[in-house]
């Protein structure tokens, strides 16, 4: 598996911030609101140490109770106002943050559900679903607990340290002495918890993409005994990630106690300044409540300062993850929906011409096809694994984009048809059946409010799926559980012919619809497929030559190549690639 390597980047990077503003922007009345409201946190806090200082060199000094008594309701009055101002500071920034995420989320989602399969093919899902989670959620910190907390700390520092200078610029200097220390010893913090972030954020990608991959592969590790060198990697990832977080743990752990000390040693050196000062307060001008609200002052320009390491690397992975994930939105890898044909009616003709594709530049996987079925009939497409049968059917409902060549259906390239319409008018049945983890209404109808009851029943009727499922608790409510995994080989196929059909598509392709089903299903199938086939254009992919002779053209590839075209009777007389593979199965099956 390959593991996830997520590096820091720039914490201020502009490109990254305009681009997320741009989904700030259905919200900016609430955002100007937090706007206000953190410049008013910034100025309200600030504003209690000059009350008490007040207090204690007005009307305590004085004896003045109805003086003090005016000053201690001012004071609440104030308490009050910023605990109102914070609580909506607080509950506006998450409340802007979590409108985003969801915003985000779903235009990612959306994204991903068009992206083309070739990129499915490369990415691994357990990445998809870190970026679709836990980046977009890591991303609401940005707003709630990174830039608007930096901001209001940011401005709060400065409207103490304007404060502080206004009532004397000796103390304040004496006050800020241990500074430099706090921010050397915060920026060592920073660096050191940014790299074991990054490390937990590997950390936590790989898990997602093991547990995702092989909990979908359990069927393997435990037909091959892998449990427990599966474990053991798994157990070494989870490691990893232990390392990590016990690295950012010892970091806090040290930063902390060290960040104590250093303010704590700002208020001795201040308060030992500050008490020479108020004992001769004629001559320095500094009396007891002034030194009081300057120790209450340092305390509150130390805490934000402390934080602040903690704000950057919160902002800094809140950063990486959006880079993440604009970077997923910025790919280009959807099939363009350009073209806008909607006929009433499709009637079936389908033409490859001088077809190349390839899925890598280096490695074509079909050369010059070229064949054509017409209304109403049934062409087979046959030759070993990996000669491009399944290929063909992709390009048909454009899963795939071809190199060179044309595919028409109705005389019409298949580009200049809208998408959503292409591929409603092609029913496809794969060999390997996909089921969510949900009703089995559901699954056929995949939640489409325009498919009636009638339309489902009449389509389990006519592939001959309507009296098992009725016999299930439930019937089609009945939950399949995930991959259909309380139904049989057999059910699950007979419900993806059913999804097919209830859509009437005037396309039907069938690959290897027969090929994992026990004998009996097969001659249920069989006859579901006949009915399903008639009025309809088939393109039928099987191993099994004896389901597909009486098609009226069986094609054989080879090597992504065609190398016989004809009925079954006519590739007998051939003797050649059909004849060898259909001697090669009648012998199996001697």
């Amino acid at each position: 598996m390959k593991k996830d390597n997520i590096k820091s980047g720039n914490i201020i990077d502009t490109d990254v911030l305009k681009r997320l503003y741009k989904y700030v922007k259905p919200y900016q009345g609430n955002f100007y609101f937090l706007v206000f409201l953190t410049i008013a946190v910034a100025v309200l806090a600030p504003a209690r140490p000059y009350l008490i200082q007040k207090a204690i060199d007005g009307p305590i000094a004085s004896g003045d109770f109805n003086g003090l008594v005016w000053l201690m309701a001012l004071l609440v009055g104030l308490l009050i106002i910023q605990a109102v101002v914070q609580y909506g500071h607080t509950y506006l920034s998450g409340w802007i943050g979590q409108y985003i995420v969801r915003d985000i989320r779903l235009k990612l989602y959306r994204h991903l559900l068009g992206l083309r399969l070739k990129f499915f093919d490369k990415t691994p899902i357990g990445r998809l679903v870190t970026r679709n989670v836990s980046d977009v959620e890591q991303l609401s910190d940005v707003f709630s607990q990174g830039l608007a907390a930096m901001i209001g700390d940011a401005l709060q520092i400065l409207v103490i340290l304007g404060m502080m200078f206004a009532m004397s610029w000796k103390l304040t200097l004496v006050s800020l002495a241990t500074l430099p220390l706090l921010f050397l010893s915060t920026y060592i913090f920073k660096e050191k918890v940014k790299v074991a972030f990054n490390e937990v954020r590997n950390a936590v990608s790989n898990l997602n993409s093991f547990v995702q991959e092989h909990v979908s592969g359990m069927s393997i590790v435990q037909i091959f005994t892998a449990e427990k060198r599966e474990y053991e990697a798994f157990e070494e990832i989870n490691k990893e990630h232990k390392k990590a977080n016990i690295r950012s743990v010892l970091y806090y752990s040290i930063y902390f106690p060290v960040a104590e000390v250093i303010q704590a040693t700002g208020i001795g050196l201040l308060v030992w300044y500050g008490s020479k000062g108020v004992i001769n307060e004629i001559e320095t001008g500094i009396s007891l409540g002034m030194l009081v609200a300057f120790i209450l002052y340092i305390q509150m320009f130390f805490r934000p300062i402390r934080l602040i390491a903690d704000r950057f690397n919160t902002l800094q992975m809140g950063i990486v993850s959006s880079s993440r994930i604009l970077n997923l939105l910025d790919n280009k890898e959807h099939i363009p929906n350009n073209g806008d044909l909607q006929p009433e009616k499709i009637e079936g003709d389908i033409k490859f011409k001088n077809v190349d594709f390839a899925y890598n530049e280096d490695e074509t996987v079909l050369r010059d096809i070229s064949f054509e079925v017409k209304e109403g009939e049934t062409v087979a497409l046959v030759g070993a694994t990996g000669a491009g049968k399944s290929s063909v059917i992709n390009l048909l409902s454009r899963f795939y984009d071809i190199q060179s060549g044309s595919i028409t259906i109705n005389e019409e390239d298949i580009k200049n048809y809208d998408l959503d319409y292409l591929r409603r008018n092609i029913g496809v049945v794969l060999q390997d059946v996909f089921l969510f983890s949900d009703t089995i209404e559901y699954n056929i109808t995949l939640g489409n409010p325009d498919i009636t009851q009638e339309q489902l029943q009449h389509a389990a009727e006519i592939v001959g799926a309507k009296k098992f499922i009725e016999k299930l608790p439930g019937g089609f409510q009945y939950n399949v559980m995930e991959r259909g995994a309380t139904l049989s080989v057999g059910q699950r196929q007979l419900i993806s012919f059913v999804r097919a059909l209830v859509y009437d598509p005037k396309i039907i392709v069938l690959d290897e619809a027969t090929s994992s089903v026990d004998t009996e299903t097969e001659e249920l199938i069989q006859s579901a497929i006949e009915k399903m086939m008639k009025g309809r254009t088939s393109i039928v992919i099987a191993h099994r030559l004896s389901t597909i002779q009486s098609a009226d053209k069986i094609i054989v590839l080879d090597k992504g190549e065609i190398k016989e075209t004809g009925t079954h009777n006519e590739l007998l007389e051939k003797d050649g690639f059909y004849a060898q593979l259909h001697a090669m199965q009648y012998k199996e099956t001697l």
